[in-house]
């Protein structure tokens, strides 16, 4: 039987608490587990370095897994025992009859989950990956009623992702919710739905880059994302894999060590997350396209593996690119990795590929979103590492066309975010017709070194702070609802402090 949680720990993340205090079938006594007090911070135990977590073999995961607080027993005991499957069989999933085994020995009903996504005024998605193939129901009700919804997925598949609709929800409330086999609850969280397009309101929404693996273990930067309700975060690039090339079986192993962090359970089951990748994730530091020595089935085997493991809305190309509109926003993520292959470095086209720069082109002139977020693994601007790996230095001609657009069809509330360079920045990138872009950055979630914080020339530089500096995020607040709409900006370290503040009128945005 599954100890039974209040909808207030749900609310603080416990879900992956009521997922662990399962009766143990041999001692009939409930695992003991160790629950994290959001309201104090937690000292690091083990401290991965990056070059660490980029090798990732099985002394650097297991160190990953105590990096905080130790795991309770049977979590080790199937994750290393599914790790072992992955490591000795290139082609093991996790519908392999040992993965699966393991995870009934270790009480599991779920191996992966709840991971929310794909967010709208009506509902949204959860994403689970089942251990058994008992009937999963999720119950939904408004945080301040005890009516709820009924959402039913039977005989799911073993080991097989399942995304159940979450539909028929009101437009800009709170909601609890919790995942049921055989009338046990195994998960829970809570979320809240966007403002409809046209409703004036409140909408905040986070993001950040560069995880790498350890900054998915960090409870006080989850902790704070948690206290700062926003109602979605985008994640950049260098989330979760880390150099594993065409190894899939190693990029499930990652994905593994991801879903049973306990502060990544509080926060995928508690904020819909949207992510895109950068080269770590991808194939390995800096590769991109097709590189030497791989071929196109190992770029579409790890798209496929993308595919799997998160929960963004359907794409429309061929890369991993999507966009989606939440509340007053349009999300627009790139794929400035696996699009390259069809053209170099410095022709034009070449760093998303024509095909998804057309799209981007399109997306732009039909967006009726007051606000656009567009989203690139790595910088659009030049300011930093010289434009290592940049627009600048892969596709100017193709970055001036979208800058132009933008200007001459007069597209307002377009915000530039990027990623890769560790650290955190503000840029502003002025126009000849007088106009300025804004550019945010927010590499630290692994806090991990980086270039510096401040360019050489700093003329258009708002903020700027090396990846060793601060464990920081960004989050953005758009206010329809006051006489004058503005967005402000906020970059917040891993303990609540605000360490920049910008708020942005929203003629300030408009070319």
């Amino acid at each position: 039987m599954i100890k039974q949680i209040q909808w207030s720990y749900l609310l603080m993340g416990m879900s992956f608490f009521t997922l662990l205090s399962c009766t143990d079938h041999k001692s009939g006594k409930n695992s003991e587990i160790t629950v994290i007090d959001s309201s104090s911070q937690i000292s690091i135990t083990h401290k991965v370095t990056l070059p660490q977590a980029h090798i990732g073999d099985l002394e650097i995961d297991t160190m990953l897994l105590d990096s905080y607080t130790p795991l309770p027993q049977n979590i080790r005991n199937f994750y290393l025992e599914a790790r072992d499957v992955f490591y000795e069989n290139p082609n093991a999933n996790f519908t392999n009859p040992l993965i699966l085994e393991s995870a009934q020995n270790n009480n599991l009903a779920l191996m992966g989950g709840p991971l929310l996504g794909k967010l709208d005024k009506n509902g949204l998605t959860i994403w689970l990956r089942p251990s058994t193939s008992k009937s999963l129901e999720i119950k939904v009700n408004k945080s301040n009623s005890t009516e709820y919804k009924s959402y039913l997925k039977n005989s799911p598949e073993p080991g097989i992702e399942q995304r159940i609709e979450i539909t028929g929800l009101a437009a800009d409330t709170e909601y609890n919710y919790a995942i049921y086999t055989n009338e046990n609850k195994i998960a829970g969280g809570s979320f809240k739905t966007p403002p409809d397009t046209e409703q004036k309101g409140i909408f905040r929404l986070t993001f950040g880059s560069d995880f790498h693996k350890i900054g998915l273990h960090n409870p006080n930067l989850i902790n704070t994302i948690l206290k700062r309700k926003p109602q979605a975060m985008m994640l950049l690039g260098d989330n979760a894999v880390d150099d594993r090339d065409n190894k899939v079986n190693m990029h499930r192993s990652d994905y593994l060590l991801r879903d049973i962090s306990k502060p990544w359970i509080q926060l995928a089951a508690n904020i819909p997350l949207y992510s895109c990748w950068d080269d770590h994730d991808y194939f390995n530091n800096d590769k991109a396209g097709i590189p030497e020595g791989f071929n196109t089935t190992d770029r579409d085997a790890l798209r496929e593996i993308w595919f799997q493991n998160w929960n963004n809305p359907n794409f429309e190309g061929s890369g991993i690119y999507f966009n989606t509109v939440i509340g007053p926003v349009e999300v627009i993520m790139l794929d400035s990795r696996s699009c390259r292959e069809n053209s170099k470095r410095g022709e034009y086209g070449s760093y998303l590929g024509i095909e998804q720069l057309n799209w981007l082109i399109e997306r732009l002139k039909k967006s009726k979103s007051p606000f656009k977020l567009i989203s690139s693994g790595t910088m659009w601007s030049d300011y930093i590492s010289n434009g290592k790996d940049s627009w600048g230095t892969w596709d100017t001609l193709a970055r001036e066309e979208i800058f132009k657009l933008i200007e001459s069809e007069k597209i307002p509330g377009v915000i530039f975010l990027s990623g890769d360079r560790h650290g955190a920045r503000g840029f502003t990138i002025p126009r000849s017709t007088g106009f300025e872009f804004y550019e945010f950055e927010a590499g630290t979630l692994g806090g991990v070194p980086g270039p510096a914080g401040m360019a050489k020339d700093t003329t258009h530089q708002l903020f700027g702070y090396d990846g060793t500096e601060v464990i920081a995020f960004g989050e953005f607040t758009f206010d329809t609802k006051s006489k004058d709409t503005f967005v402000t900006f906020r970059l917040v370290d891993e303990f609540g402090k605000v360490l920049e503040e910008l708020k942005l009128p929203y003629e300030r945005l408009v070319p």
